[in-house]
């Protein structure tokens, strides 16, 4: 899959590799997040729509594009206030970097690690 931008001189594509890189570094800058985890289905019908292993999903829709982040977050955070922060990152990162509008980011939570502790 891959994103068209197109301008008067010509087109551009931009890999779905590029996009999956923005939205992690994007993810990963957040205070919270322990690290990008890979997709699991929770459904039957997942099991064929999920791509296995996969941390960053996207499709692009009439003119914007959904993004599915999966992340692992530490067990001494607000879940609700990491996602909020996570879908701004990247809806931010990847609108200002690709020129592609971002309608929505959606962050499954797949893991809690536990949190790392100040040696003294």
């Amino acid at each position: 899959m891959s994103m068209n931008g197109k301008n008067p001189r010509g087109s551009c594509v931009i890999s779905e590799e590029v996009v999956t890189g923005i939205a992690s570094e994007a993810t990963l800058e957040i205070p919270g997040v322990a690290a990008m985890a890979p997709a699991r289905p929770s459904e039957i019908r997942d099991f064929v729509t999920t791509p296995i292993g996969k941390t960053v999903r996207f499709t692009n829709e009439a003119d914007a594009t959904v993004i599915d982040v999966y992340v692992s977050l530490y067990d001494n955070v607000r879940i609700p206030d990491v996602a909020a922060a996570v879908q701004r990152s990247v809806k931010n990162a990847v609108q200002s970097m690709t020129g592609t509008p971002v309608s929505k980011v959606n962050v499954h939570v797949v893991d809690l690690k536990p949190a790392e502790t100040e040696e003294k």
